[in-house]
């Protein structure tokens, strides 16, 4: 309101003696229409609110009961509580503030001055906006929790299935679509293991991408990747299905405590000559490693580096990274209320996505999301289309249980 008192003062006083025609009148809109629209957002975003006011009572409860001198442990975590709360405080605030601007606008709509009515439409506009917005994003930033996992790099396995040297050209282009979206994303990414196969296609290759965001963004891809088109051999124009699998790890940091994760009492190395190609270090020196985590029953292989010392590192990278993997699943496992979005991510052997060539498609089965335009998932940046998406399904569902439990 004080930003429109501040526009109406610009405006210059003029004697309420004018006539207005009906038709003039007619676009007016009435006290109840507007009184209602505002019912209806408080109505649809009940059940948030309700939830922020809850937050903000606990806050504001804390902050009445806290002391000036904060000494025990009971008193430093009642500290660390208001302080996490208080953005949610500011923001409710905001919220409560331009509701009440809101109503004090909404008599000046049908304000005699054409150029009152105006102003008020534009501040009308904008506050509805401004509380549209506080329900649809700010509240819910406010109250889902940061990752735990936001901060940590990602280690994409890629394999392929069914479907022979078809699945292997496949496992290629999406190689490059993960390596694109890294760069679009301003993510460091490095090919740690690539095994090609005949005809320019790919095996398998790990990918070390390292960024705030990469775990979180990329972890979305675990899953079988499914492709239907028809292979450049074939003659009779049939369409053929291949598939690859995706893995992605969190990839912990090499500095990190080993007890945490595992102890190198529990890891067997072994040291051998390497196999394949790899020039004159080939079979004349023990540069291969292959650790063994007795405990789960890991084994890690890796001879793609030039040293032993470079292979030992690397593959003590790949361990921890499924060692984190598999202690964030048994936490996902052991919570009561477990999101169904995280369970369909952690089934690898789920088909999360089909790309058909013929038909220019692309779906995604989790959220029934198609595409109509493969060339821009595989040729541009229309990944972050379906992470994006799955993003969001994954925020709602949290919010809904944040919802639920208050």
């Amino acid at each position: 309101m004080q930003t429109l008192l501040r526009r109406i003062k610009q405006v210059p006083l003029r004697p309420y003696t004018r006539v207005y025609s009906v038709a003039s009148t007619r676009s007016i809109p009435s006290r109840s229409k507007t009184l209602s629209v505002i019912d209806q957002l408080e109505q649809d975003g009940a059940r948030i609110l309700r939830t922020v006011q809850t937050r903000v009572e606990e806050r504001d409860d804390l902050v009445a009961s806290s002391l000036d001198d904060i000494s025990s442990p009971e008193d430093i975590t009642r500290a660390k509580r208001v302080k996490e709360l208080e953005p949610l405080k500011m923001a409710w605030d905001e919220w409560q503030t331009n509701r009440q601007l809101l109503r004090e606008t909404i008599p000046l709509l049908n304000d005699l001055d054409p150029t009152m009515r105006a102003l008020a439409s534009d501040e009308y506009t904008s506050l509805i906006a401004s509380l549209s917005h506080s329900l649809s994003r700010t509240f819910p930033s406010l109250l889902v929790p940061p990752s735990p996992t936001i901060h940590m790099s990602a280690l994409l396995e890629l394999k392929s299935g069914v479907g022979g040297s078809e699945a292997s050209l496949f496992l290629g282009d999406l190689l490059r679509v993960y390596l694109r979206y890294a760069q679009v994303m301003k993510w460091k990414a490095e090919i740690v293991e690539k095994n090609e196969s005949d005809g320019g296609g790919v095996r398998d290759a790990i990918v070390e991408v390292k960024g705030v965001g990469a775990y979180d963004g990329l972890k979305w891809e675990s899953g079988v990747h499914r492709v239907q088109r028809v292979p450049a051999t074939e003659s009779k124009g049939r369409v053929h299905t291949s598939t690859i699998t995706a893995v992605v790890l969190p990839l912990a940091e090499e500095d990190a405590p080993e007890d945490e994760l595992f102890s190198m009492d529990d890891v067997r190395v072994e040291v051998m000559r390497a196999r394949g190609a790899g020039g004159q270090h080939v079979n004349k020196t023990e540069s291969a490693v292959r650790l063994t985590h007795r405990p789960s029953g890991i084994t890690v292989s890796m001879q793609d580096e030039r040293s032993q010392h470079q292979n030992r590192r690397r593959a003590f990278q790949i361990l921890r990274a499924r060692l984190m993997d598999r202690k964030l699943t048994q936490d996902l496992a052991n919570r009561r209320a477990e999101r169904r979005d995280l369970v369909q991510t952690a089934d690898r052997s789920a088909k999360i996505r089909t790309y058909n060539y013929v038909q220019e498609r692309v779906t995604d089965h989790r959220l029934g999301l198609s595409l109509m335009n493969l060339t821009t998932v595989m040729e541009e940046d229309g990944l972050h289309e379906f992470i994006d998406a799955m993003q969001r399904n994954h925020d709602e569902s949290v919010m809904e249980e944040i919802i639920q439990d208050s």
